[in-house]
């Protein structure tokens, strides 16, 4: 008898557990993102994009979607948000409506600044197609992950970030369903300048490319997102060749954060890329898996950061060109992260001890002067500024800068955004509220949403370029491309850091001159992952001298160099380390443009 009651309990349980629904929204996923932009920049942290309000003091237009249900009834509403700059309740408050009607529960002022799960209430569902929005409060960049419908009143969608992403692919049905995106000879991993002109100059040697990219445009730092101007010149070479591609993506000097984001180029540097016969370019998708074979990469994953569809693209050679160095990373490449101490590397501009510190990321803003006068909100939950210290300007540059080793410009990639947001925010409030005269009229046309990164993962190579590379001008027989930037290390400025000691956000420089000089082909390849490229700012380099080779003409350069090699290195059927031991005076001759140069498409 108590095997028999056991097995109905059993039963009674498997049918309650198979009668459970979740209807899983990721947010990024809306039909109609209205004024809602997606934000990539921390998928290695919370496993997915999601949608923010970036209206810069003005709300923006709702997101909207089309929710299916299994069945009607009762369900129950979990909704995935943070506050974002709690004091103690933050700015980025939104609604969730269904059919047009809000929900209960204001989300985005819980005083958390922790991305989790809150309950919504419960709702009656009456049709199996529902329209669900995103309804703004503020504009000042309310966010939500995802949403949750489950008819299972005890459920609660698990927080913890392995639970998470397996509860996340379940729901979205991603285990195994990996579309094939083909073969290719060379898989360039980013699509800032550097990966652009690699995936270009590769493409025009005959290789078969895919460019992979995780935002809607290329460019990287020199988008319309961030808008920073190219530095470094092209044009005192010690091989003219080199730069020729780059003067292609060269948009002209509309210097950094102008506020018409068509002077950046968009258009033109995707037209380029989409007239390059053998390359297969794919926007918004970010890599985020590296499938190997002993010390060789041989495919790499990646999802659409607005669908969440999964490609595989399996390659010959890689290339990682994504400043973060995030294709290293997965594949187990070496890198360095942070500072190198005096006794290790002999550099007179060293740290005295090594440590985490880099430089930082910037998000920068623009202002325009109108006909009419407008206001702008108070914000407590900024920073705050006081007539003894506020920025008096209209647009930012390059100082507009967080960092210094007080964040991790990965892991705190979201968290150095926000600051600065904080930052800008409230020196504009107290601009707008306190210098009328100068202000009154003039009102925010632009903040960058997107943070540029300067310093993160440098990948080790065979060579590590240091600063006496550099000052001393060493000629490496496989230099390469001619770097011309100065040392270039940013600090927090004394200033700024009188008053925000720990919470910087304004950088100051001092600029060391260099003759032009070049960089060894060996820093341009991993030093254990047997098939990887690397051109930009995660090339082999100590702290110092990444000072100097990160600015973005000099990175797209080493692009151009990365496309020449993995040409020789598919000819030869070698590793980019061969075409170095083997084949380096034919990469030179190339470099060269000499008429010897044994070309072959």
């Amino acid at each position: 008898m108590k095997t028999t009651i056991r097995l109905i309990v059993l039963l009674l349980l498997a049918l309650r557990v198979s009668a459970q629904d979740h209807v899983f929204v990721e947010t990024e996923s809306f039909e109609n993102k209205g004024g809602w932009v997606i934000d990539q920049q921390s998928f290695v942290v919370i496993g997915s994009s999601y949608l923010m309000a970036h209206g810069m003091g003005r709300p923006v237009k709702d997101a909207t979607t089309t929710v299916r249900f299994p069945k009607k009834g009762k369900y129950q509403i979990w909704v995935r948000t943070k506050d974002w700059a709690p004091f103690p309740k933050g700015p980025g408050k939104f609604q969730v409506a269904l059919n047009g009607k809000p929900l209960n529960t204001v989300f985005g002022e819980s005083g958390s600044d922790t991305w989790k799960w809150y309950y919504g209430g419960e709702t009656d569902i009456q049709s199996e197609q529902v329209t669900m929005a995103l309804h703004d409060l503020t504009g000042f960049n309310g966010r939500c992950d995802a949403i949750l419908f489950t008819n299972a009143p005890k459920f609660t969608p698990p927080d913890g970030a392995e639970a998470l992403t397996a509860f996340r692919n379940k729901q979205l049905n991603l285990t195994g369903k990996t579309a094939d995106a083909g073969q290719f000879d060379l898989v360039v991993v980013g699509g800032g300048i550097a990966g652009t002109c690699a995936a270009i100059s590769a493409a025009r040697l005959g290789l078969k490319v895919a460019l992979i990219q995780d935002r809607p445009v290329l460019g990287g730092n020199n988008s319309s997102e961030i808008r920073v101007h190219l530095r470094g010149d092209v044009d005192k070479n010690h091989y003219p060749k080199l730069g020729r591609i780059v003067r292609e993506m060269d948009n002209g000097d509309p210097g950094n954060g102008h506020p018409e984001g068509k002077e950046y180029g968009d258009d033109r540097k995707i037209a380029i890329v989409k007239g390059e016969r053998n390359i297969t370019l794919f926007l918004n998708t970010h890599v985020h898996k590296v499938e190997k074979e002993g010390d060789r990469i041989v495919a790499v994953v990646g999802r659409d950061i607005a669908t969440n569809a999964e490609t595989r693209f399996r390659g010959t050679y890689f290339s990682d060109c994504t400043g973060d160095g995030t294709v290293g990373h997965l594949a187990g490449a070496q890198y360095r992260f942070g500072r190198e101490s005096k006794a290790e590397t002999g550099e007179s501009l060293a740290s005295e001890k090594a440590d985490d510190f880099t430089l930082g990321t910037s998000n920068l803003w623009a202002s325009l002067e109108r006909d009419t006068v407008s206001s702008f909100p108070e914000t407590p939950w900024a920073i705050q500024f006081s007539d003894e210290y506020h920025i008096d300007e209209a647009r930012a540059d390059w100082q507009w800068e967080t960092g210094f080793g007080n964040f991790n410009t990965i892991t705190d990639a979201e968290k150095i955004r926000d600051h600065n947001l904080r930052a800008i925010f409230g020196n504009w409030s107290y601009l707008k509220n306190n210098k009328q005269a100068k202000y009154g009229k003039r009102e925010l046309a632009w903040v960058a949403y997107i943070g540029g990164k300067r310093e993160s993962r440098r990948l080790i190579g065979d060579h590590i370029l240091n600063q006496m590379d550099i000052q001393e001008g060493k000629q490496h027989p496989d230099g390469t491309v001619t770097a011309t930037w100065t040392i270039d290390l940013h600090f927090p400025d004394e200033r700024n850091k009188k008053y925000f000691e720990g919470q910087e956000f304004f950088a100051g420089t001092k600029h060391i001159k260099v003759a032009p000089y070049t960089i060894p082909y060996r820093c341009l390849y991993s030093k254990n992952i047997s098939n990887l490229f690397m051109a930009g700012r995660n090339i082999s380099t100590t702290h110092v001298a990444f000072g100097s080779t990160r600015v973005m003409r000099t990175c797209g350069m080493m692009g151009e160099v990365v496309g020449m090699a993995a040409y020789l290195s598919k000819k030869h059927n070698t590793t980019p380390r061969g075409v170095y031991q083997t084949h380096l005076p034919e990469l030179m001759a190339i470099i060269k443009d000499e008429p010897t140069a044994s070309i072959k498409p």
